[in-house]
């Protein structure tokens, strides 16, 4: 194993993670590489790392682990799949515009759509069906919270309504939220306004903090105003970091979620 890991930086509408390709630079302690790497002036700087693998099996084409600021490792983002998409086929590691990615939290269809130049413009990702009951997740009896709808994406979010979101304190709210008696796994908090333009969506995500945006938190967003009556079955979630549009199809029930993908640099750096 080399002594220099090569990595790439890139984001989702400013969700910013550390993307390293197995296939070439095995990573023994991603736990430990993640909060060395994520730290801010004394590492890269992230939300966290993922790692790109190659699928063993006929079900998927590419894999994807992602690992949280803390370490923690995280079940599924949507903001990450879409770099990953963009990554391996602008790099050549497949020809294909349609691509299956095994997660955490199973296998999400990524639809490229590519320029004549090559480069991947947007990707689409099917999120799979929203669930409303994971006790895995969240506990539906137990301390009280302020009023929300519980989104599972695969992972667990709890998205609030707000009248100004301006007013709320993020930090301070979303910290406690995550860790509330009602998610034995923690949660992601949104709170979210809506608008004439679309949802303003703020999130505190479990064990990174807050994040410009997050693509599972928007489709859960999209999600809980469309059943709470509060928007359609299509919305814009306009986030710190921009905005991404999210379909939730009465066909077959699956959250669709379509965004760009930013390629930011390259670099080297030595594990932990």
């Amino acid at each position: 194993m080399t002594d220099k890991i090569h990595f790439m930086k890139m984001h989702g509408v400013g969700n910013d993670y550390i993307f390293v390709d197995t296939m070439l630079y095995p990573i023994p302690d991603p736990q430990a590489a993640a909060i060395a790497w994520s730290r801010p002036h004394m590492g890269i700087g992230s939300d966290g790392l993922v790692l790109i693998g190659r699928s063993t099996g006929p079900e998927a084409d590419f894999t994807m682990r992602i690992f949280n600021a803390d370490g923690s490792e995280g079940l599924m983002c949507g903001n990450a799949s879409r770099c990953i998409g963009k990554y391996v086929y602008e790099n050549g590691l497949t020809d294909k515009t349609s691509i299956r990615l095994m997660t955490a939290s199973g296998i999400k269809i990524l639809q490229l759509s590519v320029g004549d130049n090559g480069i991947v413009e947007a990707v689409t990702v099917d999120m799979l069906e929203p669930k409303f009951n994971d006790e895995a997740l969240y506990l539906p009896q137990g301390e009280p919270l302020p009023d929300g709808v519980f989104v599972s994406m695969g992972n667990p979010h709890y998205v609030i309504f707000v009248d100004n979101i301006d007013a709320v304190d993020v930090a301070r709210e979303g910290s406690l939220l995550e860790h509330h008696s009602r998610f034995p796994e923690r949660c992601n908090i949104e709170f979210a306004e809506v608008r004439a333009d679309g949802i303003r969506m703020r999130v505190w995500e479990r064990g990174s903090g807050i994040t410009m945006a997050c693509g599972t938190g928007a489709c859960a967003t999209a999600v809980a105003a469309s059943v709470t009556k509060r928007a359609t079955r299509q919305s814009r979630i306009i986030m710190d970091g921009g905005t991404l549009d999210i379909e939730w199809r009465e066909q077959d029930g699956h959250v669709y979620l379509t965004g760009p993908a930013t390629h930011v640099y390259d670099g080297q750096i030595p594990l932990p």
